[in-house]
């Protein structure tokens, strides 16, 4: 893989890289480069090897698709089923709706802004100490209605 560029949020060419698949959604350390302030990895664009980089403000989001989605609590997750979501091992959860899509998919709208949301990652629900399910992040969300 050949380097690529990096980019902030609003697609000013900030410098090169080394290739997208040795960065992830969330990375600080070890961009290779002084912006002369905290840049994080906020978005990954696999298609043109861009990394895109912002402030830690610019990680949060309120909403998900995940995909491969595992019920484990019912036979199928219920449209507008209350829950909280993990996004990473040692994250403790956020409250969310989830809303089941086609193709084995399904939206989830949190109820405050979640960090780093990361493509790839697990996502689990639970319901108290039950785990619901959980699947695979396909992408993050900046909902309108929030």
């Amino acid at each position: 893989m050949a380097g690529g560029t990096f980019i902030d949020v609003q697609g000013k060419v900030l410098g090169s890289h080394e290739g997208y698949p040795f960065y992830t959604i969330g990375q600080r350390k070890g961009l290779g480069t002084a912006f002369g302030k905290p840049m994080y990895v906020t978005a990954i664009m696999p298609e043109t090897n861009t990394v895109v980089l912002g402030e830690i403000e610019d990680l949060m989001r309120n909403g998900m698709t995940v995909r491969g989605i595992n019920a484990m609590k019912y036979a199928t997750l219920p449209e507008g089923l209350e829950v909280v979501t993990q996004v990473r091992y040692n994250d403790k959860g956020t409250m969310s709706v989830i809303h089941p899509l086609e193709n084995d998919q399904l939206q989830v709208e949190f109820y405050a802004d979640v960090k780093g949301i990361a493509p790839g990652q697990s996502a689990v629900f639970y319901e108290g100490d039950d785990v619901v399910g959980g699947g695979i992040i396909h992408s993050s969300l900046q909902l309108s209605n929030h």
